[in-house]
C-alpha cells in the first residue's frame, strides 16, 4: 500500500500520459476545452459512435478539465484500467478524492481476479476505516480470496459482521460464503448456512451435493439431488462424477441413464465424465453409444473428448478403434516447439498418444506400445513423463534391455530430471532386463532416495538371487530412518525365499506385522509358503496356510505343489492338488504340476489320468514361450517351433551342440517328459524346449563372448537349466535367463541360483 502516489506525483503521471496520448493522436494543437465542453462529452460522443477513445486520452482529458472527480467517469476509467493494468488502476484509484462503495469494489474485485489476496484484505480494511460500506459484490470478492487462501478466521469474522449489521445479501453472496466454508473444510458451518438460506439457487444445491459426495455421504447427496426442483447439466455432472469418485460406478451409470431419460442436454464435460465412467467399467457398449452421441452433436472436434474416447477404447481393449480416432489428431500441433495452432487442446492430443501407449502396455501388447512410442519420438510429438514411465515398464515386463537403454538416453537428451519416480522405474527396468549393474548405477545417482527407490533396488536384488545384498540394503534403509511399506517387505521376503534364508524370512514377516502393523497380503503369504516349501518344510507350509486363513488362495497351493514336486513327495502332492482343484478347477497349473510329479516318478498311468481329466474339463495349458531381442527386434519361440526363418540353422546347431555337451557330462532329463515314451523319443521332446531354441538363436547371431539374454513366461525346467549351464562352460558365454520367478546368470558351468529355484 506504500507505493500509492498522491499530489504532485499523481499529476505528474497523469500529465505524462496525456502528453503521449495527445501526441500520438495528432490533436495536440487543439485545446481540449474547445473541442469538448461537457466534462463527459468525449466519452459520450465516442461511445455513441461505437469506438471508445484510447484510455490514456480519456484519462488525460478528464484531468485537464477537472472531470476526474465526476464519479461515473472516474469509476468507468477505473473499470477499464482494472481490465488491463492493475498498477495504473491503483494510481488512478488514489487520485479519486470522493470514492464511493462502487469505486472500492471495482479495485477490490480487480485484485481478487488477479489473485492478489493480501491487497484485497488491505483494501477491505481501509475501506471500512474510511467509512465506506461494502456491498454484496465487495463482500463476494473478499470471500473469494478467503476461499483461495483458506483464511477461515477472516471469513468467519466478515460473516459475523454481516449478521450483526443486518447487511442484505443476495444468493451470490450466500454461495460465496458457502464455498468458503467448504474450501476451509468447515463442513458443519456450510450445512448450517445452507439450511438457513431461504433463497438458495441451483448453484447452492450443486455446491452442497458435491460437498456431501466429497465427505463420502453418498446417501445424503443422492437425497439432495432427488429433491432438487430443477436439475441443470452441472447438477447431473456433479452427481455422476462424484459417485464415480466415491467408487459407486454402477450407481453413477444409473444416474447417467436417468439423465438421458430426463432429457438433459450433454455438455463437453458430461461426455468426458461419461467416457471415463465407461473406461472404469470397461463397458465398451456404453462407450460406443457415447461415441455416437459425440458425433451426432458435433463434439468430435473437442480435443479433450477425443482424448477421452481414445482412453475409453484403450481401457476396453479396442485398440483398433482407438487407433482410428488417434489418426484425426493433427501431429503438427503436438510437435515440440510447434507454433501452429491446428488443435485447440494440444495437451489433450499428447494425452491421447500417451493413452494409446499405455493401452497397448496394459493389454500386454508391448511391441505395439513400443512402435507407437517410436512414432511419437520420430514425429517429434511432445512426450510427457507419464508416458515415458509406462514405456519403461513395458521394457521391464518384456525384459527388453536394448530398448530400455534407448529410453534412458532419450530421457537424458530431452532434459527430464531423473527423480525418485523416474529413477525407480529405471531401476525396475534394468533389474527385470538382467542388468543389475545399471540398476545400481541409477540408485547411486539419486541424492535423497525415498522408500519407493529403496524398494525397487531391494526387489531387484531379490529377483537376481542376491538375498544377502537385499537384506543389507533393507537394514541400511531402516538405519537411515526410511519407513518400509508392504512392497518393501515383499521384496525382502522374496529375497530370503530365493536363497533359502528361512530364519531371516520368518523374522521379517513377523516384523512387518508386529513392528509396522502391515497386514500380510496375498503375495506376502505366497512368498512365505514358497520360503517354507523350498526349504523342504512341507508340513510347516501346510500349517502356515491354515493358521493364516489363506486356504482359499490359488497361489499358495500352486506354490506348495511346486515344492512337493521339487522334493518328490508324491503323496503330499496328490493331496495338495486335490485342494487346489477345489479352489480352482479350471487352473491348468494344478493339472500340469501333478502330472509332472507322477511323470518324474514314472507313474505313467496316474499322469495319463490327470491329463485326461484336464482334457475332459476343457482346461488348456499355457504354452511356454521364450524370447530374445536382437538389433531392435524381438524373436519369440515355443517348444518345437518351426516358424522362424532360421529354423533349419537353429535345429542343426542345437543337435550338434547337444552332442558336444554330452561329451562333457550333460545328459537330457527325460523324466520331465509328461508322456510314457521311449527314451530316445523323450530326448527329442525335451531337447526342443523354447528356451533352448532361443539360446541357440542367440549363439549363432551374436559375436563370441557376447552375453545372451533370454526371457521366459514359465519357470525354467531342470533339464534346460542343466543344458544352459553346460553351454556356458563349453562356449565360454554368459547366458542370462529370466523365468517367471527370478533371474539365472549362467557362467563357466554354474548358475547364480546355486541350483536352488
Amino acid at each position: 500500500m506504500g507505493y500509492r502516489g498522491i499530489g504532485s506525483c499523481s499529476w505528474k503521471y497523469a500529465n505524462h500520459v496525456s502528453i503521449i496520448s495527445v501526441t500520438n493522436c495528432h490533436i495536440a494543437a487543439t485545446p481540449f476545452h474547445s473541442r469538448w465542453r461537457h466534462p463527459c462529452s468525449l466519452l459520450y460522443s465516442t461511445i455513441s459512435n461505437g469506438s471508445p477513445p484510447p484510455l490514456g486520452v480519456l484519462h488525460a482529458h478528464s484531468i485537464k478539465n477537472g472531470s476526474l472527480q465526476t464519479l461515473n467517469l472516474a469509476n468507468y476509467l477505473l473499470t477499464q484500467y482494472v481490465k488491463s493494468n492493475m498498477g495504473h488502476a491503483q494510481k488512478l484509484f488514489d487520485e479519486i478524492l470522493n470514492k464511493n462503495a462502487q469505486t472500492w469494489t471495482i479495485l477490490i474485485s480487480g485484485f481478487a481476479r488477479a489473485g492478489s489476496s493480501m491487497m484485497v484484505f488491505d483494501l477491505f480494511r481501509e475501506m471500512q476505516e474510511k467509512g465506506a460500506c461494502p456491498n454484496q459484490y465487495t463482500l463476494s470478492s473478499v470471500f473469494k480470496c478467503c476461499s483461495v487462501d483458506k483464511n477461515l478466521h477472516l471469513g468467519k469474522g466478515i460473516h459475523a459482521w454481516i449478521l450483526r449489521n443486518g447487511v442484505d445479501g443476495d444468493v451470490v453472496l450466500g454461495n460465496s460464503i458457502l464455498d468458503l466454508y467448504l474450501k476451509c473444510k468447515a463442513f458443519k458451518y456450510a450445512v448450517r448456512l445452507f439450511e438457513l438460506m431461504n433463497e438458495g439457487d441451483i448453484v447452492s444445491w450443486n455446491i452442497m451435493i458435491g460437498a456431501y459426495l466429497r465427505e463420502g455421504d453418498v446417501e445424503k447427496s443422492l437425497d439432495l439431488f432427488r429433491n432438487l426442483p430443477y436439475k441443470d447439466v452441472v447438477s447431473w455432472n456433479t452427481i455422476i462424477d462424484g459417485l464415480m469418485q466415491c467408487g459407486y460406478e454402477r450407481c453413477a451409470l444409473e444416474q447417467l441413464y436417468c439423465m438421458v431419460e430426463y432429457g438433459a442436454e450433454f455438455s463437453a464435460v458430461t461426455f468426458s465424465i461419461a467416457l471415463i465412467l465407461a473406461s472404469s467399467l470397461s463397458f465398451v457398449k456404453l462407450g460406443r453409444q457415447l461415441h455416437g452421441r459425440v458425433l451426432k452433436f458435433g463434439f468430435n472436434g473437442d480435443g479433450f473428448i477425443r482424448s477421452s474416447l481414445v482412453e475409453m477404447y484403450c481401457k476396453c481393449g479396442r485398440m483398433d478403434k482407438a487407433s482410428i480416432i488417434l489418426k484425426d489428431v493433427p501431429l503438427d500441433s503436438l510437435r515440440k516447439g510447434s507454433t501452429r495452432v491446428i488443435c485447440k487442446e494440444p495437451k489433450a492430443g499428447i494425452v491421447s498418444w500417451g493413452s494409446m501407449v499405455s493401452g497397448y502396455v496394459f493389454h500386454g501388447k508391448y511391441e505395439d506400445g513400443l512402435k507407437t512410442f517410436r512414432l511419437m519420438v520420430h514425429e517429434l510429438v511432445a512426450v510427457d513423463i507419464r508416458t515415458i514411465t509406462i514405456i519403461i515398464s513395458a521394457c521391464a515386463n518384456a525384459g527388453i534391455l536394448e530398448f530400455g537403454r534407448q529410453i534412458h538416453a532419450y530421457i537424458q537428451k530431452v532434459g527430464h530430471r531423473i527423480d525418485n519416480y523416474v529413477g525407480s522405474s529405471l531401476i525396475d527396468m534394468y533389474s527385470k532386463s538382467g542388468s543389475l549393474d545399471d540398476a545400481w548405477m541409477i540408485f547411486r545417482q539419486i541424492n535423497d532416495p525415498n522408500v519407493v527407490l529403496w524398494t525397487s533396488m531391494i526387489s531387484g536384488c531379490a529377483l537376481h538371487g542376491q538375498g544377502g545384498q537385499a537384506i543389507s540394503l533393507f537394514e541400511e534403509m531402516l538405519n537411515q530412518g526410511i519407513v518400509p511399506n508392504e512392497v518393501t517387505f515383499l521384496g525382502v521376503v522374496n529375497a530370503c525365499s530365493h536363497v533359502g534364508l528361512l530364519e531371516e524370512g520368518c523374522r521379517y514377516f513377523r516384523m512387518m506385522k508386529d513392528a509396522y502393523c502391515i497386514n500380510p497380503g496375498v503375495e506376502h503369504c505366497t512368498s512365505m509358503v514358497d520360503l517354507y516349501g523350498r526349504a523342504g518344510h512341507l508340513i510347516e507350509t501346510k500349517n502356515f496356510i491354515f493358521e493364516n486363513g489363506i486356504s482359499h488362495l490359488i497361489s499358495v497351493w500352486k506354490s506348495l505343489l511346486s515344492s512337493c514336486r521339487l522334493h518328490k513327495n508324491v503323496e503330499m502332492g496328490r493331496w495338495v492338488s486335490e485342494m487346489l482343484l477345489r479352489v480352482a478347477p479350471s487352473d491348468p497349473g494344478a493339472y500340469i504340476l501333478l502330472s509332472n510329479i507322477y511323470a518324474s516318478n514314472h507313474r505313467w498311468d496316474e499322469a495319463a489320468r490327470v491329463r485326461s481329466l484336464m482334457h475332459q474339463r476343457g482346461v488348456k495349458k499355457q504354452p511356454g514361450q521364450s524370447w530374445i531381442q536382437l538389433k531392435g527386434q524381438i524373436h519369440t519361440f515355443v517348444m518345437g517351433d518351426r516358424s522362424h526363418p532360421q529354423d533349419k540353422e537353429i535345429y542343426s546347431y542345437l543337435d550338434t551342440l547337444v552332442g558336444r555337451l554330452k561329451e562333457i557330462g550333460y545328459s537330457l532329463d527325460v523324466k520331465l517328459v509328461m508322456q510314457d515314451v521311449e527314451e530316445e523319443q523323450g530326448e527329442v521332446l525335451i531337447s526342443h524346449h523354447s528356451e533352448k531354441l532361443a539360446v541357440v538363436f542367440g549363439i549363432i547371431n551374436t559375436a563370441n563372448r557376447t552375453p545372451i539374454r533370454i526371457m521366459k513366461n514359465l519357470r525354467i525346467c531342470t533339464d534346460c537349466h542343466n543344458f544352459i549351464k553346460y553351454a556356458s562352460q563349453l562356449l565360454d558365454r554368459k547366458i542370462i535367463v529370466r523365468d517367471i520367478h527370478r533371474f539365472h546368470h549362467f557362467s563357466h558351468g554354474s548358475c547364480s541360483c546355486g541350483d536352488y529355484w
